[in-house]
């Protein structure tokens, strides 16, 4: 027998979390026909020998539903040996949306995804007005990775209210509508649907998103068509659920599982440093939703943001901080330097906003103006320690006296490595929340996974190279129903890694690279040791360079 691809001598990790063994892996027409010793030829051979070889990483949580339209390998994921990637998330999306919406909707991905309008203008290549037209135009566009869309509700509820969707729920007869519009975008080959719970997720206008506004009626009828279906997801983001589950969110997962009998996934779980087994104490106490097919998200490294005020994303869910959205650069300046703003916002931090205690842990880490460099490299908090004043105040001084130039760096979570390497290792929780193709000048996880072989594996021992390979293949492909994917045998779709594991790794910061439509800038995480990504049977990267290959493919449910 004749195959397509074979690759040889590697050290194979199939994804069930089996030990390695010394194997081959054969492909024909795009798909896996054999694992183990293999002695036939191939069209082509890849010698795998001192190398692991493990199916593409699959992620469950990205927002490159814009992206896609100008970048159809999707870096940086591509590079870490991710294959596949679920888009849709957190209620936020481009589709289905009417020509004379696109404003509205690029506006929320401004806002809540932190993606420069002018890029998002001149980036976005619109060709659909429907759900099942978005995915059609993907398709037809090709891409490097495999797609697999969830729709969100944003821009389901903005097409049929219009405007006021991030003002109001809907009614009777509009739900009606969206319900059915929902029902067409799963029989196109959607896995479900996402919404918002989060303060912090404000649209255009400094509005509620959208998909904030839908009612206890409305999601109950997006369930419902799940749950006819028997098929699909929910991906729902919360506002405090990052270090805790308040009753209201614990209420509302169990109405959404009730209500759609079907897995519901949120985000996210964090570690925060004044409570390191935050996450474990969460875990034991949801047991019960757990147990009905909830399945929280976590991250696999600290969470570190970027900051610049120009974008005050941190601020979203505070009242004090709206007439900073869609103001300008000026006009921020002077709210920032303001009294009022300043006390109203130090009374909000009062009643428990995320910010609250943490402008002192922020670092000043870099500035323009030459006055301030004596600054750069400390904390927030050291330096209002050493003046003797407010750290937020302190915090809003340095933005202003450097004309909102200077970047800050936010530790936020996941700062204590003993209490984040246990929920690494808890099968209860989803690795993944790469956010990839979202807050572009914040953070960038796209290299969570070699990050987690590299450092929690290698370095660490946290967990076995099996384990962790099984944590970020099979585990999320089986939550989300990717039949064939992130495993490697007979009949699963040849999607295929090929690492060092003595190498394999990526940076804790990313570096800013300036590669977006309109000459836009973003963060990109570079990965190190993957030597090979095979797509569908295709080299998408060999020897660490990319092929030009786009053998990609939409995921469609149902199929």
């Amino acid at each position: 027998m004749n195959h397509d691809l074979l690759i040889k001598n590697g050290m194979v990790v199939d994804g069930t979390g089996k030990d390695r063994f010394r194997g081959d892996v054969a492909v024909k027409a795009g798909r896996i026909v054999q694992v183990g010793r293999v002695d036939d030829a191939a069209a082509k051979v890849i010698d795998a020998e001192g190398q692991i070889v493990c199916p593409g990483f699959v992620d469950p949580h990205t927002h490159y539903d814009a992206q896609i339209t100008w970048d159809r390998l999707l870096s940086s994921s591509a590079e870490h040996g991710i294959t596949t990637v679920a888009m849709g998330n957190c209620g936020v999306g481009i589709a289905p949306c009417r020509p004379a919406a696109r404003e509205l909707l690029i506006d929320d991905l401004v806002t809540v995804e932190g993606i420069d309008k002018d890029v998002l203008t001149q980036g976005i290549e619109w060709g659909w007005e429907t759900f099942p037209q978005y995915i059609d135009a993907a398709e037809k566009r090709g891409t490097a990775l495999n797609l697999a869309f969830l729709a969100p509700l944003a821009p389901l509820r903005t097409y049929v209210l219009g405007s006021e969707a991030n003002e109001r729920a809907a009614t009777p007869a509009e739900t009606k509508v969206m319900a059915q519009m929902l029902r067409d975008a799963m029989d196109a080959g959607a896995w479900g649907f996402s919404t918002t719970a989060s303060r912090q997720h404000i649209g255009h206008g400094g509005k509620p998103l959208a998909a904030r506004l839908a009612s206890r009626e409305e999601l109950a009828a997006f369930g419902a068509v799940l749950k006819q279906l028997n098929r699909g997801v929910i991906e729902l983001a919360l506002t405090k659920a990052y270090a805790t589950l308040a009753d209201d969110e614990y209420e509302l997962l169990d109405f959404m599982l009730s209500a759609s009998g079907r897995p519901v996934t949120w985000l996210s779980l964090h570690n925060l440093a004044e409570k390191p087994n935050a996450i474990a104490d969460i875990l034991d106490r949801i047991g019960p939703l757990l147990a009905r097919g909830a399945k929280p998200q976590i991250l696999t490294r600290p969470l570190l943001y970027d900051m610049n005020l120009r974008r005050p994303f941190q601020f979203t869910e505070m009242k004090a901080a709206k007439p900073l959205f869609d103001a300008s650069s000026e006009e921020q300046k002077a709210i920032y330097a303001n009294a009022g703003f300043r006390m109203a916002f130090k009374e909000e931090l009062k009643l428990g906003r995320k910010w609250a205690g943490l402008a002192q842990n922020v670092i000043v880490v870099s500035v323009e103006n030459e006055a301030l460099k004596k600054y750069e490299g400390r904390t927030v908090g050291q330096i209002a320690k050493e003046l003797g004043r407010d750290p937020n105040d302190v915090f809003f001084d340095i933005a202003v006296d450097d004309d909102l130039n200077v970047k800050f760096v936010t530790p936020r979570a996941n700062t204590d490595p003993v209490a984040l390497a246990a929920v690494l290792r808890d099968s209860r929780t989803m690795i993944g929340l790469s956010d990839a193709g979202a807050h572009l000048d914040m953070l960038c996880e796209a290299g969570y996974t070699t990050y987690l072989l590299g450092y929690w594996v290698r370095e660490q021992k946290a967990l076995s190279l099996e384990h962790a390979i099984k944590r970020i293949t099979s585990e999320p492909a089986d939550f989300f129903g990717f039949k064939g994917r992130g495993r490697l045998q007979a009949g699963a779709a040849a999607d295929v890694v090929v690492f060092d594991e003595n190498t394999i790794s990526s940076p804790l910061r990313p570096s800013a690279v300036k590669d977006l439509p309109a000459g836009g800038t973003r963060l990109y995480c570079k990965a190190s040791g993957v030597r090979d990504v095979i797509v569908n049977g295709q080299a998408l990267y060999e020897n660490g360079r990319h092929t030009g290959a786009i053998a990609g493919q939409i995921l469609r449910s149902g199929g």
